[in-house]
């Protein structure tokens, strides 16, 4: 591989474009692919050998595209499928769980940190933290752009009280899309606890990585980005524009995986 092939990013859905989105901010001359497996979300209520099977499958169409390391922006695929993949794959790949408890443990100043996330990544004890809740209703809540409702707001509480008796002083958000939520989620666990997001601390560690190994891309002035999905709606496009914070009309390409 060269400096000047695309990094790839691969989510189940829509959630990695916030760890995307942090991506190109760090390295806007980079270019990047991005796979959201529509056809195959949710993953975090997936059994292991499923969301593994898939996280082969979208690494895989990553690898056809030739791009020099892959970034999992899932916190399910990362905790599920993230070693074997590592393990057995020819590029460098970064999850987005050991960065966000590398970023924890430096900033917390108690030990008493916390995480939340969906139901297969907090079972999958991945997060080897003090305290762990998970949040099943904020997924679907977010892409159903249901964000400013009281129901959202009484659902955090209800998540996040326990946080409060914990006296935690950090709080990974440890699902991609929490991003979108973090006004409600900080107003919930006090605004005074550290809030870590998963697609910052990821995208430090890769731009740190390239760096050291002199493969950052100094060809592109402005690096550009192309976006696959595996079922498209225009509900998708959307939302993903919200993630993502651009318009992404007619930049979107349905592929069989």
């Amino acid at each position: 591989m060269t400096k000047e092939n695309p990094i790839g990013v691969f989510d189940s859905g829509l959630g990695g474009l916030t760890v995307l989105k942090q991506l190109i901010k760090l390295m806007p001359h980079e270019d990047f692919i991005y796979l959201g497996d529509t056809a195959g979300v949710p993953y975090g209520t997936r059994s292991k050998e499923t969301v593994t099977k898939f996280a082969f499958e979208d690494a895989n169409f990553l690898l056809d595209k030739k791009v020099k390391c892959i970034v999992i922006a899932c916190n399910t695929a990362s905790a599920l499928a993230g070693n074997a993949l590592k393990k057995k794959l020819g590029v460098p790949i970064f999850d987005v769980i050991t960065p966000a408890i590398d970023e924890a443990r430096k900033i917390s100043k108690t030990g008493k940190i916390g995480v939340i996330g969906t139901r297969g990544t907090i079972e999958s004890g991945a997060y080897k933290v003090s305290y762990s809740q998970s949040c099943p209703l904020f997924v679907p809540f977010i892409e159903e752009d249901e964000i400013d409702t009281p129901a959202l707001k009484l659902i955090a509480k209800k998540y996040l009280d326990p946080f409060k008796k914990k006296k935690i002083d950090t709080l990974i958000m440890g699902c991609t899309h929490y991003p979108i939520i973090q006004n409600i989620i900080e107003s919930e666990v006090d605004y005074r606890v550290k809030l870590i997001d998963p697609g910052k601390a990821a995208a430090k560690q890769v731009y740190e990585y390239l760096k050291v190994n002199s493969m950052l891309n100094s060809q592109n002035l402005v690096g550009k980005s192309t976006y696959f999905v595996t079922d498209f709606t225009e509900r998708f496009t959307r939302m993903a524009e919200i993630f993502l914070g651009q318009k992404l009309q007619d930049k979107i390409t349905k592929v069989d995986l």
